[in-house]
This record gives structure tokens, C-alpha cells and sequence, in this order.
């Protein structure tokens, strides 16, 4: 894993504007070179936090931290395929040596592929399987010792793991069986995991965008799954991003669990 330093080497809360729920504290962005990872690295910066991003194109994260420097932040840029487990977990060590601390982490790299169960290619089951599921455990439990720990000395009181799920997970379709079994996964885990921590200070959320215009979202997988919605009625990365900033800008007191965004136009 490629692990390069893009901000000023300053730690996270130090120098740059102050300011804002998250001045002071450190984020780990997952799958952040394009759609919804990119837009919730930009959104949480523009909250005061100084951030960390992972996902395999370096160029497009290096794109995205001279946008994060603009909102006044600092930013790591860590190059990692987070199907292989070892870099699952070494990238969240990287973000906290970088950082220097861990107080948001969001999972929300991901893969989709559609076709019926009897036709479709079981090298895509595993992709899903390794990126969408095994990744977010990986991840999770390595950041879980760091989120503990800035709940309970870090400036906010709090900590928060939001895990970008889909409303596949929660209305299956027919030719995207394994995808909705991924993302209904992430969400029974997502919960379970509430339960663990939620008494630490540790805040589990699970976000569950309908269809959004990301470039996961090609022409081919739409056809299959958007039932004729037109794409200019589709959500928006910023529209899913701006979800995620309002869930880990709560007060301490205060815990969105679970938030659906779907187009208006979307029935199911």
C-alpha cells in the first residue's frame, strides 16, 4: 500500500481555520477517488475535520486532497485495494499515523454487478463478497480501538463508523440477489455492532442511498435496476454526502442510526 502525505504534515485540528462540529478531529474516507467518497471527504472537511482517504487511483486522491487543502484541511492520501485484508487493516493504521488520531471512520467502498443467480459470474459474488462485506469488517474492527479512544478523551465526547449501505439491502431485486445480500449484510452487521459500542460513545450508523449517479452506476448496471427512471431524477453524490455530514455532526446525546435517501422518484 502507497501511503503519501498530501497535507502540510500538520495533525488533525492543528492550524488552519477554526471551527466547525469536527475541528479537531480526524476522518477515514474508504472508496474516496470518485462519487460518494469523494463528495463526504469534501463535506466533512468543510465541517473542520482534517481527513485520511484510501481507495486504488492515487492520481483522483491526489485530486481530491488539493480540494480538501481549498476548505483549509489537511489530507493523507493512502493507495490501497481494499479486497486484500492486510491493506484493509493497514490503511486505517496509516490514517491514524498520518492523522495522528481517528475520529470518524466511513466505509463506503464498493462493487456492483447484476444478473440472475443462474447466469451471472461467480468472480463477481466474490468481488461483492471481498469489497462490500469482508472489507467494512476488516476496517471496522481495526478503527474500533482508535474510535474508542476519541470518545473518550477527544474534543467532541464522541466518535462515529457510518457504513454506506443501499436500499438494495433492504428491498432485494431479482437479477441483483448477491449485491442486496452484500448490502443487507453490512446492515445487520451495522446494527449488531451498534449494540457493542454504542454504550462507549462509539455511534454506528448505516446509510442507505436509492439510486445515485456515481460512476459505479453505469449504463448497464442502471438498465437492470433503475426500472426506467430517467438518471436526470437520480441522487446526486453531494445529496448522499451531506446525509453522512448531518449524522456525524449530531451532539454527543444524539445518535442517527440509519438514514434512507432516495430519489423522490424512486418507488422502491
Amino acid at each position: 500500500m502507497t501511503d503519501t502525505n498530501t497535507g502540510n504534515g500538520r495533525y488533525a485540528g492543528h492550524g488552519g481555520p477554526a471551527g466547525g462540529p469536527l475541528a479537531g478531529c480526524a476522518a477515514l474516507v474508504t472508496g474516496a477517488s470518485s462519487g460518494i467518497g469523494a463528495a463526504t471527504a469534501v463535506a466533512l472537511a468543510r465541517q473542520g475535520a482534517d481527513l485520511a482517504v484510501v481507495a486504488r487511483r492515487t492520481e483522483r486522491l491526489e485530486g481530491l486532497a488539493a480540494t480538501v487543502r481549498e476548505e483549509g484541511r489537511s489530507c493523507a492520501v493512502l493507495t490501497a485495494d481494499l479486497r486484500n485484508a492486510e491493506q484493509a487493516r493497514q490503511c486505517v493504521e496509516d490514517a491514524v499515523e498520518r492523522c495522528g488520531r481517528l475520529d470518524v471512520l466511513v466505509n463506503n467502498a464498493g462493487y456492483a454487478t447484476t444478473g440472475a443467480v443462474e447466469e451471472s459470474d461467480p468472480d463477481g459474488w466474490r468481488r461483492m463478497i471481498d469489497l462490500n462485506v469482508e472489507a467494512v469488517l476488516q476496517t471496522s474492527r481495526q478503527a474500533l480501538p482508535h474510535l474508542l479512544r476519541a470518545a473518550s478523551d477527544g474534543p467532541r465526547g464522541v466518535a462515529d463508523l457510518v457504513n454506506v449501505s443501499s436500499t438494495a439491502g433492504r428491498v432485494p431485486r431479482g437479477n441483483n440477489s448477491v449485491y442486496s445480500a452484500t448490502k443487507h449484510a453490512v446492515g445487520a452487521f451495522s446494527e449488531a455492532l451498534r449494540q457493542e459500542v454504542t454504550a462507549r460513545g462509539v455511534r454506528v450508523g448505516l446509510v442507505e442511498p436509492g439510486m445515485t449517479a456515481t460512476e459505479l452506476t453505469t449504463a448497464d448496471w442502471a438498465s437492470a435496476v433503475a426500472r426506467g427512471m430517467p438518471r436526470e431524477s437520480w441522487l446526486r453524490p453531494e445529496d448522499i454526502a451531506r446525509s453522512i455530514a448531518f449524522m456525524v455532526t449530531q451532539p454527543p446525546h444524539a445518535a442517527v442510526n440509519e438514514i434512507l435517501v432516495r430519489p423522490t422518484a424512486q418507488e422502491h
